[in-house]
């Protein structure tokens, strides 16, 4: 995880639950808080997940080759601009290793091993510790879980109902999960 030196207050700026950043090709992001999606999507209509971003990664239209590109809240966020970043190789470096591991998340081969590494990232990323597990306090629904992994809604809600039964995880209202650690690592072994 890159971290730019702390911003002044002033270039702070809060984005609502499915607001958008804005996208300019010269400005990045750095993420204060929350968590963002960047995506693009098809001639059909498909919505296809290019990356997630939580605090401290840097994102942005300039680092992209795809077009359209959105990168759209899915929780309150606090972002900063990065005005002068072409030249800083840690910007470069911190947006690759974020790339790829999305892309391990994706390239698993079952969709409940994927569910299972998505959340074992956001509860690292986005999450906090609690008593149970890990605390992934964030609004995501079935849908937008079936859309970052490029599989069906039924499909989410099976494996996390499967998940529940097993003990791996407890879910609580508004959409947040707890995820229960040392059932996790006994599931992925």
């Amino acid at each position: 995880m890159y971290s730019l030196a702390a911003p002044p207050p002033t270039l702070r700026q809060h984005f609502g639950r499915r607001s958008f950043l804005p996208s300019k090709e010269s400005t990045v992001w750095q993420i204060e808080s929350g968590l963002v999606r960047t995506q693009t999507w098809l001639e059909d209509g498909s919505v296809i997940t290019l990356g997630l971003w939580g605090k401290g990664d840097v994102v942005g239209q300039g680092l992209s080759l795809v077009e359209p590109y959105q990168m759209e809240c899915l929780s309150k966020v606090e972002a900063s601009p990065v005005i002068d970043w072409q030249q800083d190789a840690n910007i470069w470096r911190s947006y690759l290793q974020q790339h790829e591991r999305f892309l391990l998340i994706r390239s698993q081969k079952r969709v409940d091993t994927m569910i299972l590494h998505l959340l074992n990232w956001l509860a690292k990323k986005c999450g906090r510790e609690v008593t149970e597990g890990h605390l992934i306090d964030l609004r995501l629904t079935h849908q937008d879980i079936a859309e970052i992994l490029g599989t069906t809604r039924v499909t989410v809600t099976r494996t996390l109902n499967q998940f529940e039964q097993q003990g791996m995880i407890t879910r609580l209202p508004l959409q947040r999960i707890v995820l229960k650690e040392e059932e996790t690592w006994h599931y992925q072994i």
